[in-house]
């Protein structure tokens, strides 16, 4: 886990992680969200309508935002005040992903950070991207 303080923080500073969405991912994100729509949990049904298999939960790869505020950048000091996220292309079972953060905006009078995040599968393809607002408590 990163633990930067606010004044370690710098425009472009970048950090990123790895992260396999395994189906009991997706099992597990089902129990707890009760999303049971067909379209991320019957195989059958996501390829009739064009799909290569059960598509991911959106939330589930949104969540993963928070392991990137939250472990890497800031870190252990960080209070995630909003996050808005693009969904580009689907995610499948099995895909392994690459989220990377990078400070594009630093505001100083209320220690708040603006970090662009871009989220790639195992071929280098944007699945997601967006920005996630953080807050610096040290």
């Amino acid at each position: 886990m990163k633990e930067y303080r606010f004044e370690e923080i710098s425009l472009g500073l970048s950090e990123s992680f790895q992260v396999e969405i395994t189906r009991e991912m997706m099992d597990k994100f089902r129990d707890i969200s009760g999303d049971v729509n067909p379209l991320h949990n019957d195989t059958e049904f996501a390829k009739a309508r064009g799909y290569e298999d059960r598509v991911v939960y959106g939330m589930l790869i949104a969540s993963q935002i928070s392991t990137l505020g939250g472990v890497y950048l800031p870190g252990k000091y960080c209070l995630i005040h909003g996050v808005e996220i693009d969904f580009a292309r689907p995610v499948y079972i099995g895909d392994k992903l690459t989220i990377s953060g990078t400070v594009k905006e630093i505001h100083e009078s209320v220690r708040r950070l603006t970090i662009k995040f871009v989220i790639r599968n195992q071929t280098g393809k944007t699945v997601s991207k967006g920005i996630l607002k953080a807050g610096c408590m040290l």
